[in-house]
Order: structure tokens, then C-alpha cells, then sequence
């Protein structure tokens, strides 16, 4: 069931429309441990090694920051270890350390959302009970899940460039609508196994105009677009923001995009990374598909991690 439209931009969702398509959606999830990962095969990664033809590799995360800003109240804490201030460096052998430390589900750093993320209705992704997280950590859907690194064939859908703009506006949505005359504008489709990564703009904008609370106002994808993920039956969605839109357009519910892709569907989410190294050789080299390799730290029974995913053309 669709949200009501006028001149073509989505507007409320009632909560009896969100789950209408939340129990859609979990109709339409691939199911098992590893969720929608599944749907990458050992043939899709061979014909995703095929993608590369420059042997360029490009990042798709931002830097880590250890400034507070709006958006990042509680900034990465990074501090140098040793050697000590005071020991001689000139002669002998000494070390560089340092200790790093960062909050995985914050509103700047690049990072990936564990299936085990999400809480909805007491339960998490397939029905398991909320109880599994513990304060010691997640005994089930952890980041573990990804444990071996995710590969496939990514996917960029550029949405400023379709509509000719520098970025999308806080606030503003990116419907499947937009996902398809994006993919027809770059000539490129998404389909099953791949990950799918859609750009609004949103680093681009902070960059331009310096960071904003974030939390409270940014752009993503409309709830009803998840329907397009599930009809591909893609493996991953990334996004430059949250691909949550804020303030939310559903009824009674904040983050509906994360509760239909990963509880729903069984999807993992990479929020805040950031294209902007990657669309302009996109747009060079007239192709929007590549190798994509994601490797998750491993943390036993972590909700999330920092990621680097790479592409690689």
C-alpha cells in the first residue's frame, strides 16, 4: 500500500500503510542467519571480478573525524600512545601506537548496520526475540554475520546528477521513481546480489556548507522505495546520509527505511559514506557499476562497524 502522492513527491505515511508493507516486505525477505547477503552467489562474485577493467580502486568512506561538530557531538576519540614525549628518537628502535575508539552509529562516520541493529516490536530480523542483545553484546545477527568480507557488484544511482542539482535538501525523499529514472539516465540496472549504493548528496552539502544537525533534518529515501530493493532483491543499500529521511514521513515511526530493509528484509545498511571520489569517475568513465569489497572489523557480537568499502574499476 503506497503513501498518497501530489505533483509527483511523496507525502505522509500512515502507520497503517507502514505496516502494510512491513509485513509485505518480511513476506518477500530471503531469510536465514546471513539475510539478504544470501543473495550473493559465488557466481555473482566471478562476474563481478569482471567489472574491474582499469584496476583503479576507489574509497566510498569519509574520513573519521575527532572534532565535535552538529552532527558528531561524540567524535571518534583517537589518541597517540607512544613513544613518549620525552624519549629520544635519534637512535635505537621505537614505535608509533595509538588507541582508537568511536560511537559505530553516529550521524558522520562511515559505517556498516549489523542485522541486529534494529529492535522492532520486541523482536529483531526473522522473529528472534530482543533479548538476544545483551549488554555483553549480540548472541545472534551480529556483525559476525559479514565476517568474510562482502563482495559483489556495486551499483551507484546518482540522484542529485538525475535531477540536476548538487545535492537533495534536507528533509527531501528519493522515491523508487527517482531509483528507475536514475538507473535509465546512467544506463544501468540493479539486480539481484548486488549492492546497491544511492547518493543524495549529503557529503557534498557538508563540505559546502558545513556540518548540520543532521539527526533532526537530512535527506534519504522515502519508505515506499524499499519496495524497489525487495523487487531487485538486492544484498546490501548504502547511502551517503542515514537513507533514513528525517524528519520521518511515517506515522509513529522514526526510522522506517532501517526497520523495513533490516528487520524486514534482512538488509545491511552502510550509512554515512560518501561519493564523492567515486561519481565523477563514474561519470568519466561512463559506467556506473564496479567490484565492491566491504570488510567489517571483526567484533564478536557488535550491533555495527566502521567501514572502508572499496570499489574497484
Amino acid at each position: 500500500m503506497r503513501a498518497h502522492h501530489q505533483r509527483g513527491r511523496p507525502l505522509r505515511q500512515s502507520h497503517d500503510e507502514f505496516t502494510a508493507l512491513y509485513r509485505q516486505l518480511r513476506q518477500a525477505s530471503v531469510g536465514g542467519a546471513r539475510g539478504a547477503l544470501d543473495t550473493i552467489t559465488p557466481e555473482h562474485v566471478r562476474a563481478a571480478a569482471r567489472e574491474v577493467r582499469l584496476g583503479l580502486t576507489v574509497t566510498m568512506a569519509a574520513e573519521v573525524e575527532t572534532a565535535p561538530a552538529p552532527d558528531n557531538p561524540q567524535p571518534a576519540d583517537h589518541t597517540l600512545t607512544g613513544p613518549p614525549e620525552d624519549e629520544e628518537h635519534a637512535h635505537g628502535l621505537h614505535f608509533a601506537t595509538d588507541r582508537f575508539g568511536m560511537n559505530v552509529h553516529g550521524d558522520a562516520d562511515s559505517h556498516l548496520d549489523a542485522l541486529c541493529h534494529v529492535v522492532y516490536d520486541g523482536t529483531l530480523y526473522g522473529g528472534l526475540p530482543a533479548t538476544t542483545v545483551t549488554p555483553e553484546g549480540a548472541t545472534a545477527l551480529s556483525v559476525e554475520v559479514a565476517r568474510d568480507g562482502i563482495v559483489g557488484r556495486g551499483v551507484l544511482l546518482d540522484i542529485p546528477r538525475l535531477r540536476g542539482v548538487p545535492w537533495l535538501e534536507p528533509g527531501d525523499h528519493v522515491t523508487a521513481e527517482d531509483l528507475l529514472a536514475a538507473e535509465a539516465a546512467q544506463d544501468v540496472r540493479a539486480g539481484e546480489g548486488d549492492l546497491l549504493f544511492v547518493r543524495v548528496g549529503h557529503r557534498r552539502r557538508r563540505a559546502e556548507k558545513g556540518p548540520w544537525d543532521a539527526a533532526h533534518s537530512r535527506a534519504g529515501l522515502h519508505p515506499t522505495a524499499v519496495e524497489f530493493l525487495a523487487e531487485r532483491r538486492v544484498a546490501v543499500l548504502g547511502g551517503d546520509g542515514n537513507n533514513d529521511t528525517a524528519p520521518t514521513v511515517t506515522d509513529g515511526v522514526d526510522f522506517p527505511v532501517h526497520v523495513l530493509a533490516i528487520h524486514a528484509l534482512g538488509l545491511h545498511l552502510l550509512d554515512y559514506l560518501q561519493f564523492e571520489d567515486l561519481a565523477p569517475v563514474c561519470e568519466r568513465e561512463g559506467r556506473w557499476s564496479f567490484l565492491c569489497v566491504i570488510a567489517p572489523l571483526r567484533l564478536p557480537r557488535a550491533t555495527g562497524s566502521p567501514v572502508n568499502p572499496i570499489a574497484v574499476l
